[in-house]
């Protein structure tokens, strides 16, 4: 079975005041998965003082295993939109 590569853009929740882009970061470099890995994140400007997380991640390809990965990132505290920049197989 193969992999797929996806850089991910992940704001935080705006209805959370003491959440940051930087302890999304931070929790997305820790978290773990069985069916994926994060390569590397980066925090990045986006409007007015606002950040978001940019990450990009290796995930084993499967049905629904893309979808599981994402709920393991939307189950971090704080954030808020999590969407798909790039996606490629390995």
């Amino acid at each position: 079975m193969g992999e797929v590569a996806v850089k991910y853009k992940i704001m935080c929740d705006p209805d959370i005041e003491e959440v940051n882009a930087e302890g999304i970061a931070s929790a997305m470099q820790e978290m773990n998965s069985d069916v994926g890995v994060v390569q590397m994140v980066e925090t990045k400007p986006l409007a007015f003082g606002l950040k978001f997380v940019e990450a990009h991640c290796v995930i084993q390809e499967g049905d629904g295993t893309v979808d599981q990965f994402e709920d393991s990132i939307r189950s971090i505290l704080g954030v808020g939109e999590v969407e798909v920049l790039e996606i490629g197989r390995l």
